[in-house]
């Protein structure tokens, strides 16, 4: 089982030195990926001390990203302290996905219904 570190401990590691971060209510130490990280050190520092789940999911992180986090992972949040993790439970980013191609496929099927009648 890995700590549990409230959200007061992790906005004290929200710079260079020290940096940690939330995804899918786990809790990352990446103060030592921010000069790897391929997206450039701000993107990470810019949710340091914060939740980053929803930034980290609409960028649509590979598996191998998803694999190189874990060797980041130091704790989880208290489960007071956890959100409803949708995307989690949805496969990351299947939901958004799917729900865009069914908008698409509806305005599809309005488009050729006005033009075949």
């Amino acid at each position: 089982m890995s700590a549990e570190i409230s959200l007061n401990e992790i906005k004290k590691h929200k710079n260079k030195k020290s940096t940690w971060m939330v995804i899918h209510n786990q809790v990352y130490d990446v103060t030592t990926f921010l000069e790897e990280h391929p997206g450039g050190e701000d993107a990470l520092l810019e949710y340091a001390g914060k939740d980053g789940t929803q930034a980290f999911e609409d960028v649509g992180h590979s598996e191998d990203a998803r694999e190189v986090m874990k060797k980041f992972k130091i704790g989880s949040l208290p489960q007071a302290e956890k959100v409803n993790d949708v995307a989690k439970n949805c496969g990351g980013g299947t939901l958004k996905w799917s729900l865009l191609a069914l908008a698409g496929a509806i305005i599809i099927a309005v488009v050729l219904k006005k033009y075949m009648s």
